[in-house]
């Protein structure tokens, strides 16, 4: 097992889906995923990118997020809209719940941990 993992696409093959239908508000985003690490404890890392769109999501699990590339807008529910683009990180805890709004594709790097 490799100790050291490099954050990128090259040589994962991507996972691709879209958010639920009755969860998409505008536009056909299309989710792609590289999963490069996994962990003891439920935790994973990897890349995802989004084309663009607008659809409500339930974050599942406590995420670690920096954006390499695109602007979105990420709203909380009952919360003032943030807009991430290329060099922004941030944090989103578990149950975070509000709509994305992908104005550009958007690509991340992201460290999650199922609770």
């Amino acid at each position: 097992m490799e100790q050291f993992v490099h954050m990128s696409t090259e040589g994962i093959a991507p996972e691709v889906s879209h958010p639920e239908a009755a969860n998409v508000i505008s536009g056909n985003p299309q989710f792609t995923s590289w999963e490069a690490d996994v962990a003891e404890g439920g935790i994973s890392a990897g890349r995802w990118q989004t084309t663009p769109g607008k659809w409500h999501f339930t974050n599942e699990c406590w995420e670690f997020v920096r954006i390499i590339s695109g602007v979105s807008i990420i709203t909380p529910e009952g919360g003032a809209p943030q807009t991430v683009r290329a060099g922004d990180s941030f944090v989103m805890r578990d149950g975070f719940t509000g709509t994305w709004e992908c104005v550009e594709t958007t690509l991340k790097d992201y460290v999650i941990r199922e609770l």
